[in-house]
């Protein structure tokens, strides 16, 4: 009996017909009770929404930048935003559906995200923010190379677009990796 492997994964650019489900994804992997199914939930940490709409869209439209779709046998499995600014890149809004999360997508991903920033842009470094109580989460990313950097900036309270805080001691803390 064999076992079928799954198909590749394909990686382009965001456009704007994307936005919904691009929403949907971000959503489900983030907030809610449908995140509870995958590891990367914030949902003891945040309510309300992860993005909307115009924050997907201004990703897309950003100079400099690019949301990625990432997508097996035609459907969207995960996203992820490379953003160049100057010798680094920014790595954010990364999501990958919760039912797929645990077999090795992410790590996959992060890697493609890291090559094209090297040889798209040269960048030197990838930058991302954590929220600072997403222990699991960043002890995932120092797994990959990045290293924390002790350098914070505060939580956006009060600013919906965010998110609603249900703790008030979050900020993001920045993580680095050189490539």
């Amino acid at each position: 009996m064999s076992t079928a492997q799954p198909s590749a994964l394909e990686f382009r650019n965001a456009v704007e017909a994307d936005v919904p489900e691009l929403v949907a994804l971000v959503e489900s992997a983030y907030r809610g009770d449908a995140s509870r199914a995958g590891w990367t939930t914030e949902a003891d940490y945040l309510e309300g929404q992860r993005t909307d709409p115009d924050g997907v869209r201004a990703v897309i439209n950003t100079p400099d930048s690019v949301l990625l779709v990432v997508e097996r046998s035609g459907e969207l499995v995960a996203c992820c935003q490379l953003e160049h600014r100057g010798d680094h890149a920014y790595f954010g809004m990364f999501a990958v559906r919760p039912g797929l999360q645990g077999g090795g997508l992410g790590k996959e991903i992060l890697a493609e995200a890291e090559r094209r920033a090297r040889e798209t842009w040269g960048a030197t470094e990838m930058r991302m923010t954590v929220v600072n109580v997403r222990e699991e989460l960043i002890a995932y990313y120092l797994r990959r190379g990045y290293r924390r950097t002790g350098e914070f900036s505060p939580f956006p309270y009060g600013d919906q677009r965010f998110g609603v805080p249900l703790r008030d001691d979050l900020a993001f803390e920045l993580l680095v990796k050189p490539l």
